[in-house]
This record gives C-alpha cells, structure tokens and sequence, in this order.
C-alpha cells in the first residue's frame, strides 16, 4: 500500500490557510490520492464541540493551562479518529492548523515553554507529526484586512487578540520554520491563490510516489 501523508497549512490570521487546505485538497485528488480535508481544533464531533468552547465567550475565559489542555485534548481524539487512521488507509490528510499552531499561539506569553506544548502532544497524540508543513507568510498589515474582511467585526476570541499578540505568533511560526527546514516550508501568501496553490503542490513532490 502506497504510504498515506499528512500536510499540515499554519499561519497568522487571514493569511489564507482555509482556502488553500480546500484548494490543495483538490488538487491533490486530481491527481488521483484519497485525501481527508479537515481542520483544527476539530475535525471530529468531540473535538468540533471542544472547538466551540475554545474559540468563544471573552479573552478570559480560560486559563492559558487550561487553554493548552484543551487544545491538546481536541488533537488527540483527532489524531485518534480521523488523522491516524486515513494514513493507516493510505490516504492524504490536510490539516487546516496542528500542532505547530498551539507552539506559535500558546507560549506568547513566556506561560509555557515549547517543551510544555510537546508533552502535552506528546501525551494526547503520541507524537504525530506532519510529514510536511506550510507556513503560510503575510504582511500584517494585509492579514489584518484580510481577517478582518473575513470575520466582519466577529472574530473569535483568540483571532481578536491585540497585533502585538499576532505579531509574536508570526515570530514564532518562522522560528519553527528556521528551526525545522526539512519539515516546515515557509511560503509567500502575497501571492495569487493558485500560484500559492501550485508552489504549495511543488514543495510536495518527493511525498509523491
């Protein structure tokens, strides 16, 4: 059996990565793979209400711990139900945000350090990594238009922290990709869509057999 593979899109807010899951998702099936489109947190029914509690109600709802937990318990009935078995099939998976999402969004604010995060994964998911993933890169200025043209005043409560926040989450996406080159592509949002989708797809060829 043709091995399955798991591709994972990261990024700042409104710097495309939904649009380019889907986009990828077809392509992807044009060329003749099974492939799950899913998101996180959710992607299965448990993880999809653990959704719902996370990114509504105000900026102090939960304790960044328990936000941490939360996501990682949202990840691991994910990678349980749905990831691990689509590859188990021999299937794509692509994931609108992972893991790497939490370690950029979580340790901001110096509460939890990159460790913390890992073992948390470590725990609920058993280690599942991407075998690849795409950082998807936008000035800020033109990600903040774009999200905010999105949501239309209604972000969710981790989409509507200040620009300061963002700003360190972008910082800690491209130290990822610094730290992680064979794994983590950094690539150029400012683009048209299908020319993100094509590079998207290039950057994908030796996962292709």
């Amino acid at each position: 059996m043709t091995p399955g593979r798991f591709i994972s899109l990261e990024g700042g807010e409104g710097t495309g990565k939904s649009t380019q899951a889907v986009a990828l998702a077809k392509m992807l099936e044009q060329k003749g793979y099974v492939v799950q489109l899913t998101r996180e947190p959710g992607g299965t029914s448990g993880a999809e209400i653990i959704r719902e509690m996370l990114l509504t109600g105000g900026e102090d709802k939960w304790d960044i711990r328990t936000e941490a937990l939360l996501f990682a318990a949202a990840r691991a009935e994910h990678s349980a139900k749905l990831i691990r078995p689509a590859l188990a099939r021999g299937e794509w998976v692509v994931c609108d945000r992972f893991i790497d999402s939490s370690r950029a969004y979580q340790s901001v604010n110096g509460a939890l350090s990159d460790e913390e995060i890992m073992e948390l994964h470590r725990v609920g998911s058993d280690r599942l990594m991407p075998d690849r993933t795409f950082i998807l890169d936008l000035p800020k200025a033109v990600a903040s238009k774009r999200a905010a043209a999105r949501d239309r005043g209604g972000s969710d409560r981790i989409g509507g922290r200040d620009s300061a926040y963002h700003r360190a989450v972008m910082a800690n996406f491209r130290q990822l990709a610094a730290d992680e080159p064979e794994r983590i592509r950094m690539i150029d949002a400012a683009q048209s869509v299908e020319s993100i989708t094509a590079t998207l797809v290039q950057n994908l060829g030796d996962l292709m057999s």
